[in-house]
């Protein structure tokens, strides 16, 4: 007999060994078993006015029948039961499911045929605290640093400007704002938006906010000067006498957009200064810039006091 024929037969024989196998496997997965494991309790619909803090079971031993490919199937999933506690039942400050409501729960995940058969008698108790809710503003800890010749339009915004606490009434009562994280926002020379995260003070171990970040954003334009000369007023002169100042107008520095500047007069502006304010010691008559346009970022004057002569009518 040549080494090829026998090599052929080995082959032949192995092939037939191998469904033979795959058949009596086959054959056996198709049987019933019984056969003990352990499920993960995972709790969910906790009721919104309850937290969850502590419960008498996070594991169940339960006992299944089921087939060989269930069970080879059964053994590769995660072990996890959802139990609801939505229809929780309570007597007096005790929370409790009775093993036959939560039974049901666990037959009702279990896949095709499978079947419980036992399970833990132990009625599961739950421990919660009541949660209350504040509302609370939110703080920016955010620093911007614009680029050279650009502005903030307005003030940053913060979107939402306020957040819920949802925790235990001791916890939340003192806290009246929740400040973001610091953040700094460098070199900007246009429009930004941006999340920040919420910082936790300490003592809300139990406390959750609504959300936990919100967004800081603000408008920057690029900014252009212009120099108005604007004249002297005087106030409260005594009377009788009329005063001349030296200049008798100031120059105001004024920043905003380009096309804001164009249309600005004299006359849109004022300049006061007080006579009531000169210190006998120092004849000099301090300035203030009472009244600007709204349409500028910012008005400033180059000179804060001027001399003056007083002299009678």
């Amino acid at each position: 007999m040549t080494k090829g024929r026998v090599r052929r037969k080995a082959n032949i024989f192995l092939v037939f060994l191998l469904c033979s196998s795959l058949a009596w496997l086959v054959s056996q997965l198709s049987e019933n078993y019984t056969q003990g494991t352990s499920f993960n309790l995972v709790y969910i619909n906790v009721p919104d006015s309850l937290r969850l803090t502590k419960a008498s079971k996070n594991t169940l031993d339960v006992r299944l029948r089921a087939s060989g490919f269930q069970f080879l199937g059964f053994n590769f999933k995660s072990k996890q039961i959802a139990i609801d506690l939505s229809e929780i039942d309570r007597r007096g400050m005790h929370y409790y499911i009775p093993q036959q409501n939560y039974r049901k729960q666990i037959q009702n995940q279990l896949t095709g045929s499978m079947t419980l058969l036992e399970a833990d008698r132990d009625t599961l108790f739950f421990e919660f605290y009541r949660v209350y809710k504040k509302e609370v503003p939110v703080q920016s800890n955010v620093t911007v640093n614009l680029g050279q010749n650009y502005l903030l339009e307005d003030d940053i915004t913060l979107s939402p400007k306020s957040i819920i606490l949802m925790g235990p009434k001791e916890e939340i009562a003192a806290v009246n704002f929740v400040n973001t994280l610091k953040m700094e926002l460098s070199d900007l020379t246009s429009d930004f938006e941006s999340p920040v995260a919420l910082s936790r003070p300490e003592g809300l171990e139990n406390t959750i906010y609504s959300i936990n970040s919100v967004v800081v954003s603000g408008k920057v334009f690029r900014f252009s000067e212009r120099i108005i000369d604007v004249p002297i007023g005087v106030i409260n002169l005594p009377e009788g006498t009329e005063i001349r100042t030296f200049p008798e107008a100031v120059s105001v520095l004024c920043k905003a957009r380009i096309d804001k500047l164009k249309d600005l007069k004299t006359t849109d502006f004022e300049v006061i200064g007080d006579y009531e304010n000169v210190s006998k010691s120092r004849q000099m008559l301090e300035l203030k810039l009472t009244t600007i346009p709204a349409i500028l970022h910012s008005a400033q004057l180059l000179e804060n006091e001027v001399e003056f002569i007083l002299k009678r009518e």
